[in-house]
């Protein structure tokens, strides 16, 4: 952190730079726990004093806050979009499409990216997800597939180096784990959706890890479209089941 103090400002200002620095670049990730003050300090190289001030700029600024055991960590930063307009869309049907075009978009985009950023932390990331997949999908865990399936997407959009579509894309995953949009359970419910699923993962892990731009950005995009055409024919199908329940039950307005 030594080289940032000549950009002026005090030791506080400095070390508060430092961890916006940090969190900006997705080092330090929404609700990580910070290291205990000591250490901290030894790890900044600035005083106790000087780091209390750092932290208390950063929570401030809603950056940093304090845990129940007493610490700090890092906020729940961009980890999913909150509004009323956002539960409000989320049940329209035409705005689902809309999000899952997003996504097809932002996904092929990413991997893209990831095939010709990712160094070699990257791609070990990118294979341990992998391997998630793989364990969870030859176990039949459906829940542990489905969430290694939303961090090997985390992954490629770290390996992309964009922060600014690192952060929208951690938000959007946020709503995605929250079942905001579409409900994963109800994908990975199909076995025949969970192996296409696991061979699309596949084929956008090979491309980045083959540096291969076109074909990662295509696998992703070609998922993205899967998926929303799953999804689809989810939701007809359940819309059909819900009228035939209303005709047995009269619509809920018969006695019979």
């Amino acid at each position: 952190m030594r080289s940032e103090r000549s950009k002026g400002g005090s030791a506080a200002e400095t070390t508060a730079r430092h961890i916006e620095g940090l969190i900006l670049e997705g080092s330090l990730r929404p609700g990580d726990p910070l290291l205990p003050e000591r250490e901290m300090a030894l790890q900044v190289d600035v005083s106790r004093p000087t780091l209390r001030q750092g932290l208390k700029m950063l929570e401030d600024k809603g950056l940093i806050v304090s845990d129940t055991a007493g610490g700090r960590r890092v906020a729940p930063l961009a980890t999913s979009i909150t509004d009323p307009l956002i539960e409000l869309m989320s049940d329209r049907g035409e705005v689902v499409e809309d999000y899952l075009e997003l996504r097809a978009t932002l996904e092929s985009m990413a991997a893209r990216l990831a095939a010709t950023r990712a160094n070699d932390v990257d791609r070990a990331t990118l294979t341990r997800c992998m391997e998630r997949i793989n364990l969870a999908h030859d176990e039949a865990e459906s829940r542990n597939e489905a969430e290694a399936d939303v961090d090997l997407h985390l992954a490629v959009y770290e390996a992309s180096h964009n922060i600014v579509l690192l952060h929208i894309m951690r938000a959007l995953s946020g709503m995605l784990r929250k079942g905001v949009f579409h409900n994963r359970e109800k994908l990975y419910a199909r076995s025949e959706v969970r192996d296409v699923l696991r061979d699309q993962h596949r084929a956008i892990y090979d491309a980045v890890m083959a540096r291969d731009p076109a074909a990662a950005g295509k696998a992703a995009e070609d998922h993205m479209l899967y998926t929303r055409r799953v999804m689809s024919e989810i939701a007809a199908a359940d819309a059909r089941l819900e009228i035939s329940l209303r005709r047995i039950q009269g619509g809920n307005l018969s006695p019979r």
